[in-house]
């Protein structure tokens, strides 16, 4: 797995070893930031699942800002703090030790907003839709913040309905899916 462009481009990163995380290919990786590409310079992005932080390894890479990688698995996060250090990105990251609903109250308390936030969770769990419930009255949310699902092709987002977030795309591959995910009323302010 490598950084595919911008000022890390070409280093490899570490992943995790074991099963317990799914890195995101090369090729959809580059799909993925071709799409939010426009959206990437002096932004703040929030990777939860972080996983070996790829995606917001990437990000960062590509001219976001800064990047708050959340993960609760310990080895991933040492995995994370190398690949931000190969990378020489380390100075734009904060790594937060912990699962996704907590670290969103973490962050409203430190009275972060995000431009872009990106989740890679565990497949057919349900926790995108515990995150996505946890963001709906969150301050770390703009009127234009973007968020970004990865998800089985099979996961149902239908609950989004009921809710003050609207799909605004849709990117299936061959095993997976992104779903990418803005608040309904654009231009009304924080949610």
């Amino acid at each position: 797995m490598r950084v595919i462009a911008g000022k890390a481009k070409r280093i490899l990163l570490r992943t995790v070893e074991g099963l317990e995380t799914r890195p995101t290919t090369d090729r959809i990786k580059e799909t993925l930031f071709n799409m939010v590409n426009n959206r990437l310079a002096d932004c703040d992005f929030l990777d939860l699942f972080s996983g070996s932080g790829a995606i917001g390894i990437e990000a960062l890479s590509r001219g976001a800002n800064s990047a708050v990688f959340v993960e609760n698995n310990k080895n991933a996060m040492e995995c994370i703090r190398h690949n931000l250090n190969v990378t020489k990105l380390a100075d734009k990251g904060q790594l937060l030790l912990m699962d996704a609903v907590s670290a969103i109250r973490a962050l409203e308390v430190q009275g972060k907003v995000f431009d872009i936030i990106f989740m890679d969770p565990p497949y057919n769990h349900l926790y995108e839709k515990q995150v996505l419930n946890a963001l709906k009255n969150s301050g770390i949310v703009y009127c234009d913040t973007l968020i970004i699902v990865e998800a089985s092709k099979e996961t149902d987002f239908d609950y989004l309905k009921e809710s003050p977030f609207q799909i605004t795309k849709e990117k299936v591959y061959k095993t997976n899916k992104h779903i990418f995910i803005e608040p309904a009323q654009l231009g009304k302010g924080i949610l």
